[in-house]
């Protein structure tokens, strides 16, 4: 057991609140703080895309006691739902059977999170403005408005959990030697939603990620526990097929008429949805060093926001606790060294999660629409479940594994490498399970 210090986490987001239980299991005085309204209280602004949980979350959660906790309030999807333009629905399943992400509401979880560290003794401090924070002290400065009047808030320990615009990273900007970048992608969203049948069951398949996939544009849906779904629209934000397009109703209706012909029964509200709800922006960021000697660090998205493609934003920062918790179990008190090891450990798998979040923005946008990419999955299955040993594909390793996200990117590109030249092989419709195949992977994964 730790010596109990007095911690102050920044920000009551997932992580936030997540790291917040932890530290208080451990025997710290943990306060959180969060610039907002307790999100018990208030209505969700239209801006939310649901979450899913896959293993590396889970394992956080069972590690602190909370997995069957999150499992009520979730919906188990084992499979895409891929709604072609023409009216045909292909299920494209992720893994192995039994194998499933979960579907959880942002605001439903989020709100459980709190719950469940008030009743571990963790104190909530909402709407306090966190401006800025004193690294060498861990002292936070709050107040009403940033320039106005400060007060002091001295701790042993600061967690900046306050996301990709965090203001305790702000500071450690302004420090020589520290690497920040930050980019807003092209696309944005929208949240719409399709309502429950009357007596409270789902319109479609709960049990999948439906996708709409049109090149440049999507739509997506995933269920929720009242038979609703959270749906959201990615677009780019000007040019062809776009969010400036869409400036009046008409002009609305007449594009979901063309590119989403089967939504017009189970989106009832979408005009109303459309207009009501804001368009938001999608950002990615990096930064580094994570950490300021044996005070401060960022967890989540301040450390390292991503898009949201691959379903491994909330995970990756779950994630960034287990490995902060396997530190401190190795290193005690001495915290210089977990947060050093916590970082070192952290970043290059931050990165390549980023990179495959954003390269899977283009496999569902595009390439679950295309038949030669559904029978080069089609192939990988097949070739994985004779040879479980011999090949895990790229989305099993990241979401229904621990293997670092690092290695899981480095296996996937050669694995891409290999199936190009498989889809190359003549005839390869016909024979794709057959033995010549078969052997041909296996040879050029030099076995």
């Amino acid at each position: 057991m730790q010596t109990s210090q007095k911690i102050a986490v920044v920000g009551s987001g997932l992580v936030g609140t997540l790291l917040a239980i932890y530290l208080k299991k451990l025997g710290h005085t943990v306060h959180v703080y969060d610039r907002s309204e307790d999100i018990r209280k208030v209505e969700f602004s239209g801006r939310s895309i649901n979450l899913v949980m896959s293993d590396r979350g889970w394992k956080t959660l069972e590690d602190i006691g909370l997995e069957d906790e999150i499992r009520k309030i979730g919906i188990p999807v084992d499979k895409r739902a891929i709604h072609t333009q023409d009216d045909k629905l292909n299920y494209q399943y992720y893994g192995k059977e039994g194998e499933a992400i979960f579907s959880l509401s942002r605001g439903v979880l989020n709100r459980r999170m709190i719950d469940l560290a008030e009743d571990a003794g963790v104190q909530f401090f909402f709407e306090h403005k966190i401006w800025d924070v004193t690294l060498a002290t861990a002292t936070l400065h709050i107040g009403e408005t940033e320039r106005g009047e400060w007060q002091e808030l001295k701790y042993d320990k600061v967690f900046g959990a306050d996301g990709a615009f965090s203001r305790i990273r702000h500071r450690m900007q302004r420090q020589s030697m520290f690497d920040y970048s930050q980019e807003f992608m092209k696309l944005g969203y929208k949240e719409l939603h399709i309502p429950a049948n009357a007596d409270g069951t789902h319109k479609i398949d709960k049990n999948s990620l439906h996708i709409w996939p049109r090149g440049n544009f999507m739509l997506m849906a995933l269920s929720n526990l009242d038979g609703t779904f959270t749906c959201t629209l990615f677009m780019p934000f000007v040019g062809e097929n776009s969010f400036e397009e869409l400036k009046d109703e008409q002009a609305l209706v007449k594009f979901f008429a063309k590119y989403f012909p089967d939504t017009k029964e189970v989106i009832p509200d979408l005009v109303k949805d459309f207009f009501k709800n804001p368009t938001s922006y999608l950002a990615k960021m990096k930064c580094y060093p994570w950490t300021f000697e044996d005070k401060v660090a960022l967890i989540g998205d301040s450390a390292h926001a991503i898009v949201p493609f691959y379903g491994q934003g909330m995970n990756a920062g779950f994630e960034d606790i287990s490995v902060l918790s396997e530190m401190i179990a190795k290193h005690g008190d001495d915290w210089k060294t977990i947060f050093l090891e916590y970082q070192e450990i952290r970043k290059p798998n931050a990165d390549a999660i980023a990179e495959l979040a954003e390269r899977n923005f283009t496999e569902m946008s595009s390439k679950t629409a295309d038949a030669k990419f559904l029978l080069q999955k089609k192939i990988e299955k097949w070739f994985s479940d004779k040879h479980p040993n011999l090949w895990i594909p790229l989305y099993s390793r990241v979401t229904f594994s621990l293997q670092p996200y690092t290695e899981a990117l480095a296996v996937g590109d050669l694995q891409n490498k290999i199936m190009e030249e498989i889809m190359l092989m003549e005839n390869i419709e016909e024979k794709w399970n057959s033995e010549e195949v078969e052997n041909k992977i296996i040879q050029l994964l030099g076995f």
